[in-house]
């Protein structure tokens, strides 16, 4: 998809049935979720098994000037307590984004909106029995606050896909608002994780964000005030998910998602006294 002279397009990991309502969010009981059923399957939230639908891509964005990824998956031979993430050896990942005409070598910059493991993955792949980066070349945007709170918890997706660019120094670490140029920059979304955040995007009268895991499904739309349960500061989230739907609301900026199937692309409308996502198709 062409963003004024700016080229985006997703590159997917993965496709799945990931959990019922009720476990990624407590307020969405199958009561709470029966008015919605009817637009949400079965593209969002599977008719068969009552799942939510989860997509885990990147975002590749090329700009006259860098070619950027945004976010990495989960990546191959990492560690993680969903079995169907755990050491993964499929990488399609990678082939998808040699589909799209760009080798990792060619990679300039990461922009990782946060650092959960399904978003760091493919930062590194294992060679000789360590993890090294997956891109030589590239600076690697990591949000100062994030890297501190992960440093602190030390999960493996920290050690595995995050630690090892710090040891080759290819981070850099920023804080609060951060601009590459006048076409790419953070914004900050905080309360899924402390460093959590967006990035925006321009050219001409082209405009876009990706906003990470700010909104994880369609139905926080209608129900901004649904935290899922993984956010580490769910009140916060709840209010930067209400401000950037409002914010963005019929402004005709282009929302790119984390974690909504295809198109996974589209913006944000009035609905009621909420808001829906309208998908773009073309």
């Amino acid at each position: 998809m062409k963003l004024g002279n700016i080229a985006v397009q997703p590159i997917v990991e993965m496709v799945h049935p990931y959990c019922l309502p009720e476990d990624a969010m407590p307020q969405a009981t199958p009561e709470a979720m029966a008015p919605h059923r009817h637009w949400l399957e079965p593209w969002s939230l599977c008719p068969e098994t009552g799942q939510f639908i989860l997509a885990i891509q990147s975002w590749l964005v090329r700009t006259e000037h860098h070619t950027i990824l945004i976010d990495t998956c989960i990546g191959c031979d990492k560690n993680s307590e969903y079995p169907d993430w755990h050491k993964r050896t499929d990488r399609i990942w990678l082939e998808r984004l040699a589909g799209a005409g760009v080798q990792p070598e060619q990679v300039d910059y990461i922009f990782c909106t946060h650092l959960h493991l399904d978003h760091v993955g493919w930062n590194t792949q294992l060679r000789d029995g360590r993890f090294v980066p997956t891109f030589p070349n590239a600076r690697y945007i990591f949000t100062k606050s994030d890297v501190e709170h992960a440093e602190a918890e030390d999960p493996p997706s920290f050690r595995q896909s995050v630690l090892p660019i710090l040891e080759a120094n290819q981070a850099q670490l920023v804080i609060g608002e951060f601009a590459l140029d006048d076409t790419v920059w953070l914004e900050s979304t905080p309360g899924h994780t402390p460093g959590h955040v967006g990035v925006g995007m321009a050219s001409g009268d082209a405009r876009a964000v990706m906003r990470g895991d700010l909104i994880h499904f369609p139905v926080q739309c209608a129900h901004p005030d649904w935290a899922v349960a993984f956010d580490t500061d769910p009140a916060q989230a709840s209010i930067t998910r209400q401000s950037f739907l409002h914010d963005n609301c019929e402004s005709g900026r282009l929302v790119l998602t984390a974690h909504f199937p295809a198109t996974s692309m589209g913006y944000v409308e009035r609905a009621g006294d909420a808001f829906q996502f309208r998908f773009r198709t073309e």
